[in-house]
């Protein structure tokens, strides 16, 4: 006897009730793009230094592997073991990974924001003694003999490297601990 089709021995009398569709789960392109995403998690984590690995909350396999991308050189067998990160990844915690991961890129922002103030009050400070003035109206009761000092020696130390010739490494005693006593200053403040 032959076969009938399935979609023909539908009762064409009945009602379909098409108003709500059954939800299967996510599509197979939403599947792939979670994937690629906790792939994409997976290679951060192994571009991490041991240190910072070690206060993510990672399985031992996942460590292992991450470990073992770490170690491998070549390019296909790196990319197969990034794949299997990627699959170990499904049963890790990726939200709180990633928002750690996210924390520590933006605390080096900051730092970094930070970094750039502390050149740009050095700088002023040995451009002009206006600037003196001002920090010395933002942070009140500073040694203020020492910070004349520091910027008279740094600008001395600074006239002098523009004199040297193509090559010699330049003198940046002064400077630096100009910078570091900005920062000294700025870390005070900041705690108050």
């Amino acid at each position: 006897m032959p076969r009938v089709p399935s979609h023909l021995l539908v009762d064409p009398t009945a009602q379909r009730d098409d108003t709500e569709p059954e939800y299967r789960g996510p599509s197979k392109s939403q599947r792939k793009r979670d994937m690629s995403a906790l792939q994409e998690l997976g290679e951060k984590l192994v571009a991490l230094p041991a240190s910072r690995l070690a206060q993510l909350p990672l399985a031992e396999r996942l460590l292992d592997a991450i470990r073992e991308a770490q170690r491998i050189k070549s390019h296909e067998a790196r990319r197969r073991q990034l794949q299997y990160v990627g699959k170990l990844m499904r049963e890790a915690d990726a939200e709180t990974i990633a928002a750690q991961l996210h924390e520590w890129d933006s605390g080096s922002r900051e730092q970094n924001d930070r970094f750039h103030a502390l050149e740009q009050w050095r700088d002023r400070l040995l451009e002009s003694d206006d600037a003196l003035t001002v920090l010395l109206d933002h942070r009140p009761g500073l040694d203020i003999p020492h910070l004349r000092n520091l910027i008279r020696l740094a600008r001395r130390e600074q006239a002098h490297n523009a004199g040297q010739p193509e090559g010699q490494t330049p003198q940046r005693k002064h400077y630096r601990e100009l910078f570091q006593t900005l920062k000294q200053i700025l870390d005070e403040s900041a705690a108050t």
